[in-house]
């Protein structure tokens, strides 16, 4: 039972954070078409809670409903619209990111997302027909980064393109661009579904926190200067891994999430703060940002109502009804699915992944700063523009 004193202060803090958000977002910024801005690109590393496209250019063709809610039709994004990616690069006044894989057509002026769905940081160690994981994983990510650098330098010095259409930025630009990791989340779920409990994947996590910490130290060799790493959400909230992981009947807490799981992000997010705290104090010259995305998001699962949602725990695009909605064997996309009628009260879309809605409410936290440690002043490199 929570005493009256810890109640208190729980709310002042939950209050607090509500008019956070609720201050960005009111703020009148500058309207314009171009935003003047340190960071003249992002190049985005991940999985699917990043994935612009860059799965579904190379595996089967993703289903409706998603991007119901914003593009209208299927676009390569695991929720009902926009992504925190996108909503990030459009308050940085940039274009959404198109996916590396989706190389035809697409304009890489402003930057590239290398993400792609079911990616872990560690190498899946069996096929992806068998484990379900991604070949893509953060280390063949970066060499795809080597390769589009090699070819941008190709175009400036003999002129020839990618592939037909596409669009090549300046040589120097990956020295002006912000480079983004929302990756992990999949290593920490594969390895609870494979070894069956929540102490199997906490021998890995030094390991997880070590390979990215060893990718930004490669893309500061290679000239980058300023990076932001997402933190793991509060997996144990998530209504998929509520049905699908193992875990004991009684390991819940008062909002329904997974105290063990949830336990275990801590610890990862701890040991992953407390390493780029060290790493960002040995890089000169460059910015290395620690996005506490995992409190937003906890905070939306905790108390959705305090942010104009209204469910937590349920799946908005799911099969069975109950309290989840979230049947593993008849996914959002199969034909026996359907989709909530009012995906803006949810904050999961899938199961797995989120809402536009919540997506949104996270970014704007993240635009006004308010998850960053170190504290960064984002509004003061860039001309920040309305997301919408």
């Amino acid at each position: 039972m929570m005493g009256t004193l810890k109640v208190s202060n729980s709310s002042l803090y939950i209050f607090s954070k509500f008019l956070v958000i609720c201050m960005v977002m009111m703020i009148s910024l500058v309207d314009s078409s171009y935003s003047l801005c340190d960071f003249e690109a992002i190049f985005n590393f991940g999985d699917s809670n990043s994935d612009t496209g860059g799965f579904h250019t190379s595996f089967p063709a993703q289903p409706a409903p998603y991007g119901m809610t914003y593009f209208k039709k299927p676009v390569g994004r695991a929720s009902d619209g926009r992504l925190i990616v996108d909503f990030l690069a459009q308050g940085l006044g940039l274009p959404y990111l198109s996916p590396y894989l989706q190389s035809i057509g697409s304009d890489y002026t402003h930057g590239a997302n290398f993400a792609s769905s079911a990616s872990t940081v560690i190498p899946p160690t069996t096929s992806f027909s068998v484990s379900g994981l991604s070949p893509f994983s953060l280390s063949v990510q970066l060499r795809q980064m080597e390769q589009f650098k090699a070819k941008v330098d190709e175009f400036h010095q003999t002129g020839t393109r990618i592939s037909s259409g596409t669009k090549i930025p300046s040589p120097d630009i990956f020295g002006k661009a912000l480079y983004t990791f929302y990756i992990g989340q999949n290593d920490f779920t594969s390895k609870i579904a494979a070894t069956g409990s929540i102490d199997g994947v906490r021998g890995s996590l030094p390991h997880i926190v070590s390979q990215i910490n060893a990718a930004i130290k490669e893309l500061y060799a290679q000239g980058g200067r300023a990076f932001m790493v997402f933190n793991l959400g509060p997996v144990g909230c998530y209504p998929g891994y509520l049905v699908e992981l193992p875990h004991a009947t009684s390991d819940y807490d008062e909002f329904g999430c997974i105290v063990s799981h949830n336990n275990a992000v801590n610890d990862y997010n701890k040991l992953l703060r407390d390493t780029l705290t060290q790493t960002g104090e040995s890089l000169v010259d460059a910015s290395l940002i620690y996005a506490d995305t995992h409190s937003a998001l906890l905070e939306l699962f905790h108390h959705p109502t305090f942010y104009g949602l209204k469910y937590n725990t349920r799946t908005c695009c799911g099969y069975g009804g109950g309290v989840y909605n979230f049947n593993p064997k008849i996914l959002c996309g199969h034909m026996l699915a359907s989709a909530c009628d009012e995906p803006q009260n949810y904050v999961s879309w899938d199961g797995i992944h989120f809402t536009e809605a919540a997506n949104k409410i996270v970014a704007h936290a993240i635009l006004n700063g308010s998850l960053f440690y170190p504290p960064f002043p984002l509004h003061k490199h860039c001309d920040l523009q309305p997301i919408g």
